[in-house]
C-alpha cells in the first residue's frame, strides 16, 4: 500500500528541529484545566486497572487464606517461576555459565527478584497508558476519544483545527512506556503497521496523524529516520515524549502527573517495597527447585551442575 504525506499543517522552518511535525498550533487547544479531584480519581483508577492486569504483587494470597491454600500458592508460583527462569534467560550459553554450580535457591531467589522488576515495569505502562486516556477523554480538547486496544494502536482521538473550515485530525495513539520498550529493528515494523491502521480506517473523516505516545522519556517529539539514509519511515507518525505528550492530552507537565500519582500512591499505601526487600518464601522456592530436579538440572545436593544440560533444556 502507497502511503502519502498527509494534508495537515506541519511546521516548515528548514532551520527547525521540528521541521515536518504538525503544527500544534493550528489545533484547537485547551479550553481549561481537568479538576483536581477528578484526575486524582483517575491516578486512583488507572493504578486499580493495572494492578488488577499485571498482578503486580506476584503472591497474590487472599487474607482469609488458610495454611494449605498459601502452600497450594507457593507451590504454583515456584513452578510459575520455573516456566519464567526459562522463558526470559536472554543468553543461553551465558545464564547457563551463570548459574553453573550455583544452589537453585540462590538462583531461584535471583529470577524471583528479576520477575517482580519486570512486573513493575509491565504494571507502570498500564497504569499511564489507562491514565492518558482518561486524561484525554477528560480534557475536553477532542471531538471524540476512542478506545481501539488493537495490537497497533491504544485509542483514537480526533481534533478540530483553529480554522474550522478544515476537516479534523484524527490521531492514532500507540502507547509505550519509554523508547526502549521496542528495539531498532521493530520500529518500521511498528510503524507502518500503526499507519496502514489509519489509512484503512472506513470511519475516518479528514488527515490523521499517527502518535507513538512515550509515557515516561523526557522530550518534545521527533520523527523516526532510516539510520543509513536519514529518510523518515514515515511523514505521517509522530513520537511523542512526555514533555510534549501530557500537555497536549491532558494540559499537565509531566513533573506534574508523576507529582500526583506519588502523591496518590502514598495515599493508598501501595506497595513500595524494593525487588531485594521482599521477602521469598521457602515453599516457593521449594517448588522452584523441585521443577529442576524433575528436569534434571540439579544434582544430589541441589546444585546446577551440568551447564550443557542447561544449554540443551533453554534451546529445547
Amino acid at each position: 500500500m502507497k502511503i502519502t504525506p498527509q494534508q495537515y499543517p506541519r511546521i516548515d522552518d528548514p532551520k527547525s528541529k521540528d521541521h515536518g511535525l504538525i503544527d500544534a498550533t493550528a489545533l484547537a487547544p485547551h479550553t481549561g484545566k481537568i479538576a483536581y479531584e477528578l484526575m486524582e480519581q483517575m491516578v486512583r483508577k488507572a493504578i486499580r486497572q493495572a494492578n488488577q492486569k499485571s498482578s503486580r504483587e506476584i503472591l497474590s494470597i487472599p487474607d482469609e487464606a488458610t495454611e494449605a491454600e498459601k502452600e497450594a500458592i507457593y507451590e504454583k508460583t515456584g513452578r510459575k517461576l520455573f516456566s519464567y527462569f526459562k522463558r526470559y534467560c536472554g543468553d543461553p550459553a551465558s545464564t547457563a555459565h551463570q548459574v553453573h554450580t550455583k544452589d537453585y535457591r540462590v538462583v531461584g531467589q535471583e529470577q524471583f527478584r528479576n520477575w517482580m522488576v519486570q512486573k513493575g515495569r509491565m504494571n507502570s505502562g498500564w497504569r499511564y497508558q489507562f491514565l492518558l486516556f482518561d486524561c484525554t477523554v477528560a480534557s475536553g480538547r477532542f471531538r471524540s476519544v476512542s478506545d481501539l486496544g488493537t495490537a497497533e494502536a491504544d485509542f483514537n482521538a480526533v481534533i478540530e483545527f483553529v480554522d474550522a473550515q478544515t476537516k479534523p485530525l484524527s490521531l492514532y495513539v500507540s502507547v509505550k512506556n519509554r523508547r526502549n520498550t521496542m528495539g531498532g529493528q521493530d520500529w518500521p515494523k511498528a510503524i507502518q503497521a500503526l499507519e496502514v491502521m489509519a489509512n484503512t480506517d472506513k470511519n475516518r473523516v479528514g488527515p490523521y496523524c499517527c502518535v507513538f505516545a512515550i509515557t515516561m522519556d523526557k522530550g518534545q517529539r521527533h520523527i523516526k529516520v532510516e539510520q543509513r539514509t536519514k529518510r523518515p519511515y514515515s511523514h505521517n507518525t509522530e513520537v511523542w515524549l512526555s514533555d510534549f505528550l501530557w500537555p497536549f492530552f491532558a494540559n499537565h507537565t509531566y513533573e506534574e502527573i508523576m507529582t500526583l500519582v506519588l502523591d496518590v500512591l502514598i495515599e493508598m499505601q501501595a506497595q513500595v517495597d524494593l525487588s531485594s526487600e521482599i521477602e521469598i518464601p521457602e515453599a516457593v522456592l521449594e517448588s522452584f527447585g523441585a521443577a529442576c530436579q524433575q528436569k534434571g538440572l540439579l544434582n544430589e545436593d541441589g546444585v546446577f551442575d551440568d551447564p550443557h544440560k542447561l544449554v540443551r533444556f533453554f534451546c529445547g
